[in-house]
């Protein structure tokens, strides 16, 4: 059927560039500060030091440290808990490729959880058929901003006496209740990609109240040399997962305009759930009791029984009208990609595949589900602090239209 467009195209601002980002002079003003004092590192300079203390004053936790991606706070998290070659972790079949690498780079394996369809998040009933005598740790992502039941899985972990990180690469200043996301784990760990709730453009944080894996993280992160000890020395195998001085400058700009920018995000959210009620065949984000939805991003459940095509065919009627979206979120469960189908780690080893148990290897769409009918169903809308009212009313009846026409 023919797209039929009843008003005029309204480009949505968008995070990739300036129009959905809140960049301006208080970011420009700290990169000429560190840029007229040469000093680029941040062993040597104030900002990425003055950044730690201020999450850590934001979130109330003890210790806090910056890296250089996401990626690299997961990292520094699994390496601070050091497992043994072949333990197991435990995470999500719905998740980024930066949260999976670095469990195998630290000679772990993944096993992967089903995810509530409704959310597309792990929950302590999904995650307890995971476990076992090898279980190192469980990594809890808080998909798309929205917060796992974290009771639940934290009574689960606590009483097997099992680590919990937490990757809130998406998720700032959620809550469940009444505690932040990053704090009820042992471990935190977030992102500062471009396309996050605040942005250097690369660079992560991670978070902990437990002393003793605090300084394995700031050991890990500074490439094993403890840079405050009295006889530093490279203590273990570690990188160089450093944020610069001119990521921190960034940074401490963007961290002053969070919580504006997260609650500019959440009233959007409930402006366009409203926008969307009673539309037959679709679902808007469900939230915990209890919970606080930071929303990263702005998901849809769609069920292709009422709109025909589903959330494929819903997501080229949006995109013809000039809605960027994303149905599925991500093509494929990260376990179907050649990394773990073809267990292509370092060289012809195979290594740490070859340690695993050998029903966590079985990576057959069959066994998981839930994790299918959660990609098959979700639609993914972009979602970033500058939406105003004529955004959300044309999205709204972008939506309505679509579906519309869809139903014939």
């Amino acid at each position: 059927m023919a797209t039929t467009l009843t008003r005029d195209r309204l480009d949505l601002p968008s995070d990739q560039e300036a129009s959905g980002r809140n960049l301006g002079q208080d970011e420009m003003a700290n990169l000429a500060e560190v840029i007229a004092s040469g000093t680029l590192t941040s062993t040597r300079g104030r900002f990425v030091k003055l950044l730690e203390q201020q999450f850590a004053h934001m979130l109330d936790v003890k210790h806090v440290y910056a890296c250089s991606s996401g990626t690299a706070a997961i990292h520094a998290a699994i390496a601070a808990l050091d497992p043994e070659p072949g333990d197991e972790i435990v995470t999500s079949s719905i998740t980024d490729m930066g949260a999976l690498t670095p469990i195998l780079y630290q000679g772990a394996v993944p096993a992967f959880a089903e995810v509530d369809p409704e959310t597309l998040n792990v929950t302590a009933k999904t995650i307890e058929p995971c476990l076992s005598h090898r279980t190192r740790a469980i990594i809890v992502t808080h998909l798309f901003g929205n917060p796992c039941r974290m009771d639940e899985i934290m009574n689960l972990a606590d009483s097997l006496g099992v680590p919990v990180i937490e990757d809130c690469a998406q998720a700032f200043l959620a809550q469940h209740d009444e505690r932040l996301v990053g704090t009820i784990g042992r471990i935190g760990c977030f992102s500062l990609q471009q396309s996050k709730h605040i942005t250097s453009g690369e660079g992560g944080l991670v978070v902990t109240n437990d002393d003793a894996l605090a300084r394995r993280l700031r050991l890990f992160i500074n490439k094993g040399w403890g840079y405050d000890d009295a006889n530093p020395d490279h203590d273990f195998l570690a990188l160089n997962y450093r944020m610069s001085e001119l990521q921190g400058a960034v940074a401490v700009a963007q961290l002053s305009k969070l919580e504006q920018g997260v609650q500019s995000r959440v009233t959007a959210a409930r402006i366009l759930s409203r926008k969307l009620t009673n539309l037959p065949g679709l679902e808007t984000p469900r939230v915990l009791p209890r919970a606080v939805h930071s929303y990263w991003k702005y998901c849809l459940r769609i069920n292709g029984d009422v709109i025909p095509g589903g959330a494929v065919a819903l997501a080229d009627g949006l995109k013809a009208r000039g809605i960027s979206c994303s149905p599925r979120y991500i093509q494929k469960p990260a376990f179907m990609c050649r990394i773990f189908q073809e267990q292509k780690t370092f060289g012809t080893s195979r290594f740490p595949f070859t340690l695993a148990r050998p029903e966590i290897l079985r990576y057959d769409p069959e066994l998981f589900p839930l994790t299918m009918k959660a990609l098959d169903d979700v639609l993914v809308l972009p979602w970033n602090e500058n939406y105003l009212e004529e955004h959300l009313a044309y999205i709204a009846s972008s939506i309505r239209e679509s579906v519309h026409e869809l139903q014939g």
